[in-house]
């Protein structure tokens, strides 16, 4: 079973090879993966790396973590899982409607009202 690990504050100039390559150091690495911006397509400054064990995920982490590349001091830590996010697009099951927020929309006390 592999470990998901997560890598921040890095510097702008690491690619997945090279996240691959330091991590690879302390085991099999299964993937690395430098998350980008949609529209810029520049690095977040951050990644994830997962490790084939535990145990050689664990001798990355504190060998990594607080080391300076260029110039920038990374952490390296377990990555916790991810949370669900709510949605505020007008596409989810709550939407935009009125009902969901308070004096708005063409009721009694919002805008247009009556009241």
């Amino acid at each position: 079973m592999s470990t998901k690990i997560f890598v921040g504050n890095l510097p702008y100039s690491v690619t997945d090879a090279s996240l691959r390559s330091n991590f690879g150091e302390f085991g099999k690495v299964s993937s690395a993966k430098v998350m980008m911006d949609r529209e810029t397509g520049k690095s977040k400054g951050f990644g994830f790396v997962e490790m084939a064990s535990a145990e050689q995920a664990q001798a990355a982490i504190e060998a990594l973590n607080g080391m300076s590349v260029d110039g920038r001091t990374i952490s390296v830590s377990l990555a916790r899982p991810r949370e669900d996010r709510a949605s505020t697009g007008g596409d989810s099951a709550q939407g935009y409607r009125a009902s969901h927020r308070a004096n708005v929309g063409y009721g009694t006390d919002g805008f247009g009202g009556r009241g």
